[in-house]
C-alpha cells in the first residue's frame, strides 16, 4: 500500500528497455547524438507544432530555467498560489531569474480564477515599477484537478491582453491528457500556451524532464542558462532514450491512464464508505481524502505509505473531526488493484 507519491515507483519496463537499448555503443555527447534528435521530432509529433526542446534533469529546473528566459526588471510571474514553482521549489525561480517575482493568485480548488487573474493585472499597470511576464498554469494541478482546454484559452485571452506570455507546468501532464481526453496540442499551443515543462519522471521515467518552447526561437541563450544551471548532460542520449520509451506505443498515455483508473478505484471507494469520505473531488492520480486516525496508522503497520495533508485546505465542512486525519493517496502507473483494495478493506 504505497500511496506516498508517484515519485517513489520505478521507471517502467519501456522506459528501462530504452536505457539498455541506447547503453550499447559510443554516441556524440551534450546532445549531438542521432538519438537526441529522433526524441526532439517525437515532441513535434505529440504536439502536432514544430518546437524546440531542451532537455533537464528536474521539474525544478524545467521551471525555473523556462520562466526565467523571460527575465526583466521588475518581471512579475502569475501562477496558483499553490503552485509548485511558487511553493515548493525554494526560490529557484527567483534566483534563476536574478530577482524576478512570483504572484501567486487565489485557485480554491488548484486552478487560478480567471476574475482574480484580471484583477491582480489591474494592479500592475503599463508603465509601473513592475512589468507582468507571464502566467504559470500547472497542468494536473497541485489539486488532482485539470485544465479544460476551454478553461487555458481563457486565461490564456486574459494574458494576451496584457502581452503575458503563457506557460505550463507539466509535471503530471500525462495525467492531464489521459483525465481530460483532450490531446497534448489543444491542452497548450492550440489553448495559447507559449512553452511548457514536460514531465516525464512522475509517469515512470527515471529522472526525464523537459523544456517545450512551441514559438521557436522565443528563449534566447537557453543553451547558456541550462549549462550554468548545471542541466547540460554529458551523456545526454541517456535523457533521450527515456523519452523515446516513454512515447514508445503510446506507453506514457497508458501508464499514465492506469494511474488515474487506479484513483478512481480509490474515490469509488471511499465514496461508499461511511468511515471515510473525500475531502473533494479530483481527476487524476491524486486522492485527497478524510480517514480515521487508525486507519492512518494500520498502512503504516502494515508497512506502506501515505503522507497527511494540511486540514485548511479543505473546506470547512469536509474537514477532520475528532479521531480523523486529513491524507494525500497517490497511485501510479506501479500500482497494483490489490494494493487500493487492501487500504479500502481497512474503511
Amino acid at each position: 500500500m504505497n500511496f506516498a507519491s508517484d515519485n517513489w515507483a520505478g521507471a517502467t519496463p519501456e522506459v528501462m528497455a530504452a536505457l539498455n537499448r541506447a547503453n550499447a555503443g559510443f554516441a556524440p555527447a551534450y546532445g549531438g547524438d542521432p538519438l537526441t534528435a529522433r526524441v526532439t521530432e517525437r515532441f513535434a509529433e505529440v504536439f502536432e507544432h514544430e518546437v524546440e526542446v531542451w532537455f533537464t534533469g528536474t521539474g525544478t529546473a524545467a521551471n525555473s530555467l523556462s520562466l526565467s528566459g523571460l527575465t526583466r526588471p521588475g518581471g512579475v510571474v502569475f501562477t496558483s498560489g499553490e503552485a509548485h514553482v511558487n511553493a515548493d521549489e525554494s526560490n529557484a525561480f527567483e534566483f534563476q531569474s536574478g530577482g524576478m517575482k512570483i504572484i501567486g493568485l487565489p485557485s480554491p480548488d488548484g486552478r487560478i480564477v480567471p476574475e482574480a487573474f484580471a484583477a491582480a493585472l489591474t494592479r500592475h499597470p503599463d508603465g509601473g515599477r513592475t512589468v507582468p511576464v507571464a502566467l504559470s498554469l500547472t497542468n494536473a494541478t497541485e489539486w488532482g484537478t485539470v485544465y479544460a482546454p476551454s478553461q487555458v484559452a481563457e486565461l490564456s485571452a486574459i494574458a494576451r491582453g496584457r502581452g503575458l506570455l503563457v506557460h505550463t507546468d507539466g509535471a503530471r501532464f500525462g495525467n492531464a491528457v489521459a483525465a481530460t481526453g483532450a490531446t497534448p496540442a489543444e491542452l497548450t499551443w492550440k489553448s495559447g500556451v507559449d512553452f511548457m515543462s514536460f514531465g516525464a519522471t512522475k509517469n515512470g521515467a527515471w529522472a526525464a524532464e523537459a523544456i517545450v518552447a512551441f514559438r521557436p526561437g522565443l528563449f534566447e541563450g537557453m543553451e547558456q542558462r541550462r549549462q550554468r544551471a548545471g542541466h547540460v548532460f554529458s551523456k545526454a542520449r541517456f535523457v533521450a532514450a527515456q523519452f523515446e520509451g516513454y512515447f514508445a506505443d503510446g506507453a506514457w498515455l497508458k501508464r499514465a491512464g492506469h494511474a488515474n483508473a487506479m484513483a478512481e478505484r480509490l474515490r469509488a471507494g471511499l465514496r461508499g464508505s461511511n468511515r471515510a469520505r473525500l475531502a473533494w473531488e479530483s481527476a487524476i492520480n491524486e486522492v485527497f481524502a478524510v480517514v480515521p486516525v487508525e486507519v492512518l496508522a494500520a498502512v503504516r503497520a502494515a508497512g506502506g505509505a501515505m503522507h497527511e495533508w494540511p486540514a485548511e485546505t479543505a473546506a470547512e465542512d469536509r474537514r477532520p473531526g475528532a479521531g480523523e486525519v486529513m491524507v494525500r493517496l497517490v497511485t501510479s502507473w506501479a500500482t497494483e488493484s490489490t494494493e487500493v483494495d487492501t487500504f479500502l478493506a481497512l474503511l
